[in-house]
């Protein structure tokens, strides 16, 4: 008899795989994260994994890392799936649902998805190909106000800080204060949108390769190009940035704009004292979209790591699937990314492997009802609760539990006249208990 040829599997990368003990603390943080969304009244949508490529593609430069969706054996004949991509981010279909649900929602409309995107780049530290973003996103008819923009960077200060997450800093700035300088140094319209995609690369390359490409690629004359990087070293708590940017010398309306909407901001977040928060000009945020605030967190000691947050104001995203002017602004957690970063540098305590209370043994098989009775008491009042799956000897059983970390076993009556017994496993204390009364001790 030929045995089974055996297909031995092999990680894939750029696709995560958690152990059960660290999906659990996974599973933490996305409660976490949705309570503190909604304390601050932000709904919960959730949008399919795939789009029309055409809505992804509003995004901008973004079609090399899409997956496109196709059968194994598609029908030549049918091309339905073939304008069908995974979403690439949650922005994006977050615009196309506000604008499909125009007429049924209420504004500003406020809302957060905790889902799994999918990007078709080079898995690396901190890069992955399916990883979870926990977005939020407020987008109003016409007008927005800037106090949202505020808002955004609180709001994942206070996550990252109740969570024990130390050593970041959230970074804000405007992209009309890139545009307008760049177009104060007399760069064309046309050539913004390339040289910001060059300058968004400056934390990987450094500020010399990125004069040498403006220069190369662009044709900018040296001193220029020299020019484009002098916002990189400006940086502050206040809004004491805008006059070191006003003094370079560079003028333009669009520039002040930004200035003036980055300096009430920063001025709002002054008021909450956060100084996890400040203003860096460095700052680019490469997606075509972005037309105001944008925001990013590093960790400090590692800032080459990559972002762990980022997002900013869009003045019309949504206004490519409806005749209505929908600026917005939203910000974005990568956990899967932080979360890879934690588990290497084993900064989480990762914690039992089970979420079990509470196992109760079975000490031989006539005591099986007596043990799925007591399951059942102790479940009903909250807690989670084991039944061992066989009667054995008990010794097997705590060996069980231990290898588990479920940190109490229970023992029914092994006869009429005993009575139930709870053990703590992490001091050996034995003890007589009623499983309609006890409860699991605090520690």
């Amino acid at each position: 008899m030929s045995k089974n040829k055996i297909y031995k599997p092999q990680p894939i990368s750029g696709f995560p795989e958690w152990l059960p003990e660290q999906r659990r603390i996974e599973l933490q943080w996305l409660d976490h994260i949705r309570r503190v969304f909604e304390s601050y009244g932000y709904t919960n949508i959730e949008t399919p994994a795939v789009e029309e490529l055409d809505v992804i593609l509003a995004k901008g430069e973004t079609d090399k890392e899409i997956y496109q969706l196709e059968r194994l054996q598609a029908d030549e004949r049918d091309s339905s799936d073939a304008r069908l991509g995974l979403h690439f981010d949650l922005t994006v279909p977050f615009a196309r649902y506000t604008a499909q649900h125009f007429n049924e929602l209420d504004f500003p409309f406020k809302r957060y998805q905790i889902q799994k995107v999918w990007r078709g780049e080079r898995p690396q530290a901190g890069r992955f190909r399916e990883f979870y973003q926990c977005d939020i996103d407020v987008i109003n008819p016409e007008q927005l106000p800037i106090a949202f923009d505020a808002e955004m960077p609180l709001i994942i200060d206070e996550i990252l800080r109740s969570n024990g997450i130390e050593g970041y800093t959230i970074l804000l700035n405007n992209r009309k204060i890139i545009e307008g300088y760049l177009a104060g140094l007399g760069l064309s319209e046309e050539q913004r949108p390339l040289s910001i995609r060059i300058m968004d690369k400056h934390d990987k390359i450094g500020a010399d390769k990125v004069v040498e490409m403006l220069v190369s690629e662009l044709n900018l004359d040296q001193a220029v190009a020299e020019q484009c990087t002098q916002l990189f070293s400006i940086s502050s708590s206040d809004d004491s940035f805008a006059q070191a940017v006003r003094d370079l010398g560079v003028e333009n309306d669009i520039l002040a704009e930004g200035l003036g909407e980055l300096s009430e901001v920063m001025q709002i977040l002054n008021l909450k004292t956060q100084s996890t928060i400040k203003a860096d000009l460095s700052i680019v945020r490469g997606f075509d979209y972005y037309t105001g605030t944008v925001y990013e967190c590093k960790f400090d000691n590692d800032p080459g790591f990559g972002s762990i947050v980022s997002g900013g104001r869009y003045a019309n995203l949504a206004g490519s699937y409806i005749n209505r002017q929908l600026p917005g602004v939203g910000i974005s957690i990568g956990l899967t990314r932080l979360l890879s970063k934690l588990f290497d540098e084993d900064k989480l305590d990762i914690g039992r492997k089970s979420p079990t209370d509470v196992l109760v043994v079975v000490p031989h098989k006539d005591k099986r009802d007596d043990a799925y009775e007591t399951g059942h008491a102790l479940r009903s009042r909250g807690m989670n609760v084991e039944v061992y799956h066989s009667a054995g000897k008990i010794g097997k059983q705590l060996g069980y539990a231990e290898k588990k970390g479920i940190p109490f076993v229970w023992f029914p009556p092994f006869d009429e006249e005993g009575a139930h017994e709870v053990k703590d496993m992490a001091n050996g204390d034995q003890i007589e208990a009623d499983p309609n009364t006890w409860v699991v001790p605090i520690k």
